[in-house]
């Protein structure tokens, strides 16, 4: 079986920490992902909204570097939590858990399109060079 989810998009909002009972830090964020496409002559799109939640040294790196507006590549799994709210009536969410995260845009920058990446509490990652450097024509 596999259940993994992969998304590039951006924060909606600044991500919220919170620590669950044994210490572990929870983080969770919102990201946008929006498709755009042609339609009459008309630009059309349609944006559907993901909530992630990251664990532990995951979580605390997102906690530390991301932002609203901040464009992030997610790898996860699909996970959907059932309760009940205060009235008694069954609810659901589904969410990614992120298991990789890659920030696109450099802290204190909003979709630049470039900068470092993180991944399960990676230090930075250097920029890579550019390919167009390296096609032979």
């Amino acid at each position: 079986m596999v259940n993994k989810v992969i998304l590039i998009g951006n924060l909606g909002a600044d991500p919220e920490v919170r620590f669950a009972q044994n210490g572990t830090q929870i983080t969770t964020f919102n990201v946008a992902t929006t498709e755009t496409w042609m339609k009459e002559g008309n630009r059309e799109e349609q944006t559907e909204w993901h909530r992630i939640v990251t664990f532990a040294n995951l979580a605390k790196t997102c906690g530390d570097y991301l932002s609203k507006g901040s464009k992030v590549y997610i790898e996860g799994q699909l996970r959907t939590q059932k309760w009940e709210d205060k009235d008694g009536n069954p609810r659901k969410t589904t969410e990614i858990v992120g298991r990789v995260v890659k920030f696109l845009s450099p802290k204190g920058s909003v979709d630049q399109g470039h900068g470092g990446g993180y991944g399960q509490g990676e230090p930075p990652m250097s920029d890579a060079p550019s390919m167009e450097d390296d096609v032979p024509f």
